[in-house]
């Protein structure tokens, strides 16, 4: 049987675009570290304190994002809400994450990036509580 649908192979998609701003993140951390020669912590360094907490905050949204996207994708959810969900998704993830790589960037670039990665978790919880819900009452 091959468990392989569009609906899996777009969540791999956003997996790896979502995961690719990681590294983004990650390698823009380390050349600021080494710019400071600060191994651990921030040493004091508003920019470096600013990039290490939009990395944090990239980990803390993305994985379950990407778990609730993976079930949607398993409950047969179309393939085009996947990817709308998981583009609108990526796109406010890469804003956010660009917004803390800068050392002084427009509160704007933050809560757009925030928003819209923020309405695609919403809309995807609501998705997948409401169908739960549906499917075990009816």
């Amino acid at each position: 049987m091959n468990a392989l649908t569009p609906g899996l192979s777009a969540v791999g998609i956003y997996a790896a675009l979502n995961m690719a701003i990681l590294i983004w993140l990650a390698n823009e951390t380390g050349k600021l570290r080494r710019k400071h020669k600060v191994a651990v912590g921030d040493g004091g360094i508003k920019h470096l304190t600013r990039i290490i907490r939009g990395h944090a905050n990239a980990i803390e949204n993305m994985p379950m994002f990407l778990i609730m996207l993976m079930v949607a994708a398993l409950m047969g959810m179309p393939v085009i809400a996947i990817h709308l969900l998981g583009l609108v998704f990526t796109a406010g993830r890469a804003a956010h994450a660009w917004h803390f790589i800068q050392e002084d960037a427009s509160f704007k670039t933050r809560f757009g990036g925030f928003g819209l990665a923020f309405v695609a978790q919403i809309v995807l919880l609501l998705g997948l509580l409401g169908h739960g819900i549906w499917v075990m009452v009816g």
